[in-house]
């Protein structure tokens, strides 16, 4: 056990890596007996604040470094912030991973795309299974979520049970997949659970999440009568949100028309795992430009406005498939994730532009419902298993922190907020912090990982908001330029100010040679580091700009 850690080989250790303290990128993992444990291994999204990435993962490197006695990765579901890292991280840990058949199909063909297909080590477990992996004893218990096979993990160890929820709801008519098990978690319950860990994301929602049979009867009202195309953008992993509205399409005497490969993806494992086998016919989005206005209904990525989604490009005029106009109809289908709030307005009011109708769930209930426990749920839940530690997980430190005094309210004698890199200890005497380990972010930049603060990103967002100026001078063997300096400038200021900067950076540039004693000018690297303070000074002083400021020095051999 690391040194910088208050416990005992035989203690049951709890210690999140990612999504404590936020939402998604989830990492979580379990200690016994010296052997780790780890659920999950998901991604984020990227924002602006990081230019360039799409996708971030959690640092792993704490349990990269003791990876002899990492015994292997569970996975509760198919989203990918449960999932998404492992094409990107699996290489470094090399562990054996186990999935119920969905999630299993889905992760084979990621590994397909970055060719580990071969290397990795996937055992499917049957809903419902039981696998022993070393010291730990786990049962799969069925739950309900927005994504088919959402399992809880009932964990067993000579030191206490921990009920890992993964992600849920209780929804009593679920449209695709089975029903939540909870005769299995009351029978937990019976036995003894020392901790829940659980889903904190609607835990300031009263009441229920709702059922997806709701949603059905509400798009297929909305859709009622529509001379125009309608459009319907919604999660793609969402298998019953999928079959929802193949239905409304049914309903109504229109063609299915899926747009975006990530449904195309899901809607594949689906069928090859037992799921939407009533779904029909399904176009291509090619297919569909055929139809007529009132004879196709487009199902399509991209709710949260990624640029990539379909949505987006079609909201833009940048689909070469697809386009929408007065008259037409879009549902969002969905609830707008926090931090993709802009994203989403920038999209709507493009498709409002074009003079398409919006519709979303500000304005109309049950247009979507959300995958995670309201209050009502968590009270369920809480009343079946009756832990005696709460550990709130799953959320931003708003979420722990309210799902912590929810669960003292239902009487669990004792509820802790822990964030990511802090170990917590459980045991029948409580749960206690007993040290902190690294923990953060890792981006993927291209085919690259690199840490969150790299100076690559830094220099980035410098460009972003400050441009950059780019200039060559050319030397002899003794540092004098042979040659005026050429400067490219780019992003620092309008046109009509561009060549008074320029011409000033380049004479600040010569300046700072010519005042150089005459060893440093035999040196490239005191000739750029010269030239480039003065030059970002000159910059700053006229443009109130910071660029990143590159200097290249071609050096010129005399010839004998």
């Amino acid at each position: 056990m690391p040194e910088a850690l208050d416990a005992e080989p035989n203690d049951l250790l709890f210690l999140p890596l990612g999504g404590a303290g936020e939402i998604g990128m989830n990492l979580n993992l379990y200690c016994t007996a010296g052997k780790w444990l780890m659920v999950d291994l998901g991604i984020t999204f990227a924002d602006d604040a990081h230019p360039g990435i799409d996708l971030i993962t959690p640092d792993p490197t704490f349990i990269v470094e003791r990876r002899d006695d990492l015994l292997g990765l569970v996975l509760t579901h198919a989203h990918e912030d449960h999932l998404g890292a492992v094409p990107y991280l699996w290489s470094r840990l090399r562990c054996p991973i186990w999935a119920t058949p969905f999630t299993a199909a889905l992760l084979r063909t990621k590994l397909e795309e970055v060719g580990l297909i071969d290397e990795v080590v996937l055992h499917e477990v049957p809903l419902g299974g039981a696998i022993t992996i070393g010291p730990f004893a786990l049962d799969f218990i069925s739950l309900t979520h927005s994504i088919p096979e959402p399992n809880a993990l009932l964990i067993k160890t000579a030191a206490g049970t921990v009920l890992h929820t993964g992600d849920w709801k209780l929804d009593p008519n679920p449209l695709e997949g089975e029903e939540f098990d909870a005769a299995a978690l009351r029978r937990a319950g019976d036995e003894g659970v020392l901790a829940l860990v659980c889903d904190s994301t609607n835990v300031f929602q009263p009441g229920t999440s709702g059922s997806e049979t709701e949603v059905r009867e509400t798009l297929t009202a909305l859709c009622a009568d529509r001379p125009g195309r309608i459009a319907i953008t919604t999660f793609a992993s969402n298998a019953a949100r999928i079959a929802t509205v193949a239905e409304v399409a049914r309903r109504h005497d229109r063609h299915l028309v899926v747009v975006g490969r990530s449904l195309w993806r899901i809607i594949a494992a689906a069928k090859k795992t037992g799921y939407l086998e009533d779904l029909g016919p399904v176009l291509e989005a090619n297919e569909g430009a055929y139809l007529p206005p009132d004879k196709v209904l487009y199902l399509c990525t991209g709710c949260q406005g990624e640029p990539r989604g379909a949505m987006a490009r079609i909201a833009s005029g940048d689909h070469q498939q697809v386009t929408l106009e007065k008259g037409d109809l879009v549902i969002f289908s969905s609830k707008i994730i926090p931090g993709n709030e802009l994203a989403i307005g920038r999209m709507q009011n493009r498709l409002s532009l074009l003079g398409v109708e919006v519709l979303t769930e500000k304005k109309y209930d049950r247009i979507h419902v959300s995958g995670h426990p309201c209050q009502d749920e968590l009270a369920d839940m809480y009343r079946w298993v009756r832990p005696r530690i709460s550990v709130p997980v799953h959320g931003e430190h708003r979420h722990l922190v309210r799902h912590a005094e929810l669960a003292r309210e239902l009487q669990v004698p004792q509820a802790i907020v822990v964030e990511n890199g802090q170990v917590l200890r459980l045991s029948e005497e409580g749960a206690e912090i007993v040290g902190e380990v690294r923990s953060g972010r890792w981006l993927i930049d291209g085919h690259c990982l690199i840490e969150q603060e790299h100076e690559a990103i830094r220099q980035r967002r410098r460009m972003m908001y400050n441009g950059n100026a780019v200039v060559t001078l050319v030397v002899d063997e003794t540092g004098r330029l042979q040659a005026d300096p050429v400067l490219v400038l780019q992003g620092v200021s309008d046109e009509n100010l561009e060549q008074n900067i320029a011409e000033a950076a380049k004479a600040a540039a010569v300046e700072s040679i010519d005042r150089m004693p005459a060893a440093a000018r035999r040196q490239d690297h005191s000739v750029q580091e010269a030239a480039r303070i003065a030059m970002r000074r000159t910059i700053r002083g006229i443009s109130g700009k910071n660029p990143v400021v590159e200097v290249r020095v071609v050096r010129l051999a005399t010839q004998r």
